[in-house]
């Protein structure tokens, strides 16, 4: 089965995916790495030089590459946004939305460079998008966690989800 984690940027994805992953004895593969890897280009390189419209059409082909994959797949931000990427997903497996507040995601993700939306916007515009997406991952996952705890605590929670949704 295909695990997709979706949530907000700097919710943990990258870092329970590959714990989750381990502990399920398969694959790991992050998104944003697949695209860099495929477009030869930074995502802050791919956005100033072809724009967003373009990484998430791109971020869309990538997540119908690794359905059906035995992995752990932790997706950008907005990959579950588009809906023809959320049904592929939960037509592969299990979409896992990582539930995680603002404040929490604003301090991994403030200042960061590499990610261009949180690099160009203000604290306010971040948490209006935050806000707008969240009911979005809600309705594209088929499982919720709250991921308040520790990645180790949360990736036992992902395990444990997975497990009893198989």
């Amino acid at each position: 089965m295909t695990v997709f984690l979706c949530g907000f940027m700097g919710c943990g994805k990258s870092t329970v995916g590959k714990l989750a992953a381990k502990k399920l004895g398969c694959g790991f593969f992050d998104t944003d790495e697949l695209i860099v890897e495929r477009e030869n280009m930074s995502i802050p390189e791919i956005f100033a030089q072809k724009g967003e419209a373009y990484f998430r059409r791109t971020e869309a082909d990538v997540v119908k590459s690794v359905c059906g994959k035995t992995a752990v797949i932790a997706c950008g931000g907005g990959a579950m946004l588009n809906p023809e990427s959320a049904k592929s997903a939960a037509d592969a497996g299990a979409v896992v939305f990582l539930d995680v507040d603002f404040d929490t995601c604003y301090e991994r993700i403030c200042g960061d460079s590499n990610r261009p939306i949180a690099a160009s916007s203000s604290k306010e515009e971040l948490l209006e998008r935050f806000n707008a997406r969240h009911e979005i991952y809600l309705r594209h996952s088929t499982i919720h966690i709250e991921s308040s705890g520790s990645p180790v605590q949360i990736s036992d929670m992902i395990v444990s989800s997975v497990k009893n949704y198989k």
